[in-house]
């Protein structure tokens, strides 16, 4: 096969899953782990807007969706619990019935743990999108093949269960024996059937699998190195975004390391703001908007290269007329 991998990915919507899959792991790696470690509030803004953005880049009206069901949701639950059992800080605004303060420096470490709960989740549905089954074989096939198979496998078997319940479970509905119809206990029986049903397909889909992966040599000691097929390469963007990715990431630790992200809640909230300060909060806000500013930069380049062929293509029709 001589065509790239980026030839697949060229239209979609967006550019940044078209890049290696190193570079796309690299990157989700290090704002999941950056969102869950710097607590710092303008950090946790940075990668809650850019997670959301990105999310609703690649899932469109789901993102917003799953955002207002369940992540808000979420977010005001962590707001409101942490000050009822955390009580530190000096600013009190208001006391239990118990007598235990509530304190704004409680609610506002609340709303910062509220925020990073649904900033990692909302990287790992990025992730989920961006990083498929095949990329994460090719990544880690040959160091931990076992597990990297498993891994797909469970991935792939998720969004299809999920898939085929539903399939059932339309089934059902036209002749009159769904979940929603009947009293309570025959709702439950029908549901049962469902999952039953759902359960006993898994069940035979993995012995077909497991016979495909026997019948194709899978497990074989006799096997010296298999060879694995792979439509990936890793060209010059490629390395242009790993070292962009690179040289933020070691900004940002560093500048962490010598206490330019440093914010206390507790006893009273303190933040210094200073030039330092504000070049890693610039640094890692370029680190967390890398898809938006790689789909941005190729689209211009792709508008560049149609302005550029249709003004070649109006020389030539004026050549032509000319020499009629």
């Amino acid at each position: 096969m001589t065509s790239n991998y980026k030839d697949l990915a060229s239209d979609h919507k967006d550019t940044f899953s078209g890049y290696h899959p190193s570079v796309t792991m690299l990157y989700f790696v290090l704002v999941i782990v950056f969102s869950m470690v710097f607590f710092h509030p303008v950090c946790l803004g940075i990668s809650f807007l850019c997670a959301f953005s990105y999310a609703f880049v690649l899932r469109g009206a789901k993102a917003l969706r799953f955002s207002l069901m369940f992540l808000l949701p979420m977010l005001v639950l962590a707001v409101l619990i942490n000050p009822l059992f955390s009580h530190q800080g000096i600013t009190v605004l208001a006391y239990l019935p118990g007598g235990n303060p509530i304190t704004l420096e409680s609610v506002l470490y609340g709303l910062a743990a509220g925020i990073m709960l649904v900033t990692v989740i909302s990287w790992f549905s990025c992730y989920n999108e961006v990083m498929t089954s095949d990329k994460f074989v090719y990544l880690f096939g040959r160091v931990i093949p076992s597990l990297s198979l498993v891994f797909s496998m469970a991935l792939r078997f998720v969004p299809r269960f999920t898939e085929h319940i539903k399939e059932v479970s339309h089934a059902q509905r036209c002749i009159g024996r769904d979940v929603t119809q009947g009293g309570l206990v025959q709702r439950a029986k029908q549901g049962i059937k469902i999952l039953s049903s759902t359960i006993t397909w898994a069940l035979e889909n993995s012995i077909e699998t497991a016979d495909s992966m026997k019948s194709r040599g899978y497990g074989l000691a006799s096997l010296p190195k298999r060879t694995a097929f792979s439509m990936y390469r890793f060209g010059r963007r490629d390395k242009r975004a790993l070292v962009f990715i690179g040289l933020c990431a070691l900004y940002v630790v560093v500048g962490a390391l010598l206490g330019g992200l440093t914010f206390r809640y507790f006893p009273l909230i303190f933040m210094e703001w200073t030039p330092y300060a504000m070049s890693l909060f610039v640094v890692y806000l370029a680190l967390c908007l890398l898809p938006h500013l790689v789909r941005r930069r190729e689209g211009s380049a792709w508008e560049k290269s149609q302005w550029k062929q249709e003004q070649q293509r109006e020389q030539t029709q004026q050549r032509e007329q000319e020499q009629a």
